[in-house]
């Protein structure tokens, strides 16, 4: 029987408050890391630097720490008290929140920057959650996200996660959360009718960072040769919007 959006968000809750300590080695050691810099380049590459950031599904705060360095102010917000513990450890000069991504306990109009680095498929309601970053955006504001895209390569994974949560592996992401796997014109016309203007949606990581690392170093040389000339075979999907000035 499928999870109900409570269920879904109290399960997600649950799994990422018990991996909060091993989080930061899934990302930041072996291949891991770059991997997440190359899905935090695809996002920085779109949003405005130097302003004030949210970052939605923040984690431990990656993210949040990149985009300080490089000059602005951020927010991080997830559901996991214990991933917003050591995220406002790692940065204690952010701001810090527990709260779910489809209800902001924020003001309208607020930042310039909408981050969030795989979480998306996890919302019950995307377009709630999209109605509520345009609503807490400035004027002439960006997000920008990453999450999982659709395609034979990635048809199979709720079925390893499934099974993964029956054996009880104790890793990141690991479970069957319902995640929905999004495609390229999906992603477009929820940013639409989110009514974000100057949308734009690509696919990235070719390398998955649980390839045994032969495998993924050959992955990580040809990723973009994929990203340019066979874009289906790239697993994650980027997408961002600019709020429009009234």
């Amino acid at each position: 029987m499928p999870l109900t959006g409570a269920e879904r968000t109290e399960k997600v809750k649950r799994h990422y408050d018990e991996v909060a300590e091993i989080y930061d080695r899934r990302y930041t050691e072996g291949p891991g890391r770059s991997y997440h810099a190359h899905i935090s380049d695809q996002v920085t590459d779109w949003l405005p630097l130097g302003g004030r950031l949210l970052d939605i599904g923040c984690g431990t705060g990656l993210f949040v720490e990149r985009y300080l360095e490089r000059g602005g102010r951020a927010v991080g917000l997830d559901i996991s008290p214990k991933m917003i513990e050591r995220g406002r450890d790692r940065c204690p000069d952010a701001h810090w929140t527990v709260a779910t991504g489809e209800d902001l306990p924020l003001r309208d109009n607020t930042f310039d920057a909408v981050s969030s680095l795989l979480a998306f498929s996890y919302f019950k309601d995307p377009a709630r959650m999209l109605a509520e970053v345009f609503r807490v955006l400035r004027p002439g504001g960006r997000i920008a996200l990453c999450t999982l895209g659709r395609n034979f390569l990635t048809a199979g994974l709720p079925a390893i996660h499934t099974l993964g949560e029956l054996v009880r592996v104790r890793q990141v992401g690991m479970g069957n959360f319902g995640e929905r796997y999004y495609s390229d014109a999906e992603m477009t016309a929820l940013f639409d009718a989110a009514s974000f203007v100057d949308v734009r949606v690509k696919r990235c990581s070719f390398a998955h960072l649980n390839l045994a690392p032969p495998v993924y170093d050959l992955a990580r040389r040809i990723e973009p040769l994929v990203e340019r000339r066979l874009p289906y075979l790239a697993y994650n999907i980027c997408a961002t919007g600019r709020k429009p000035h009234p």
